[in-house]
């Protein structure tokens, strides 16, 4: 790959699902997020079964939207239906050194990604970087207080059950390391709800270091969590991630064929971020 074009040290992907009314507005807020940054990044949107226009909107994005200059690029990508393959299958397509993964509604900022990432990120110590609506510092803003109790009673079991230590793990904000990532999700097995609580369980099956980042988080009225449905899936899935863990599945990652250089060009581009910013 030339100079012009090098590798980016951001990857945003997106798991659409029915988007169509959505996502230009958050394409467009992401857009002019990216322009202000002083790296190469790109966006991936992962289509997974939608029946209406989420494809076409993003190409028409791409068409009306971008410009020749701009420091980044958007793809569309198509996974079998399901959130968690979506993600999955936006992360092994990535080429960023830096993978995060973000809601379409943009419920969490997208300014709020540079406390995800070097310089603010020490990538010696944290592998995985979360937010978090429940730690000191975080502010929820409109939701309906049955949907934090139910959120904390499903906490409080997966703390128990899977994933010590961690107070939000459903939160849709989550950025992995390119080396974590791929270390962890050819391990994921669960493409429902209960992905997010797999991912994380993997991580510290493997000793990654996650950090919880507090974040403004706001509610949408058109929210697709099914509270009752989806709190009995997500209970079932914590079953199966404990089976799955007892079972060994989480042990050993299947080898995966490099898609990157094998330089530390990623780290380099971290420093002068630092220089920027601290300059700044």
């Amino acid at each position: 790959m030339s100079d012009k074009n090098p590798l980016p040290f951001l990857s945003i992907i997106i798991p659409a699902y029915n988007e169509e009314k959505r996502l230009p507005p958050t394409l467009t807020r992401i857009a002019d997020f990216l322009r202000r940054q002083p790296y190469r990044s790109e966006v991936l949107v992962v289509e997974n079964g939608s029946t209406d226009r989420t494809s076409a909107v993003v190409e028409e994005f791409r068409a009306a939207h971008l410009r020749p200059d701009d420091p980044f690029d958007v793809h569309l990508l198509h996974s079998a239906k399901g959130k968690g393959n979506a993600v999955k299958h936006g992360v092994m397509a990535a080429c960023g050194d830096y993978l995060l993964v973000t809601d379409t509604d943009l419920a969490v900022p997208i300014e709020e990604a540079v406390r995800f990432l070097p310089p603010r990120l020490d990538p010696r110590r944290y592998a995985i970087a979360i937010a978090s609506r429940e730690i000191r510092g975080a502010v929820r803003h409109e939701e309906p207080i049955y949907r934090h109790v139910m959120g904390r009673v499903f906490n409080l079991l997966v703390r128990w059950m899977a994933v010590p230590g961690i107070h939000d793990t459903q939160c849709g904000f989550k950025c992995f390391g390119r080396e974590a990532a791929h270390l962890i999700f050819p391990l994921q097995r669960i493409n429902g709800w209960g992905f997010d609580v797999e991912l994380l369980t993997i991580a510290q099956h493997h000793g990654l270091g996650i950090l919880e980042i507090p974040v403004h988080w706001y509610y949408g009225a058109d929210s697709r969590v099914r509270p009752i449905h989806d709190t009995v899936t997500m209970v079932m899935d914590l079953m199966q991630i404990r089976r799955n863990r007892r079972a060994g599945l989480y042990d050993h990652a299947p080898a995966m064929p490099s898609t990157r250089r094998a330089d530390d060009a990623g780290d380099a581009l971290a420093d002068e971020m630092g220089d920027e910013v601290t300059a700044a």
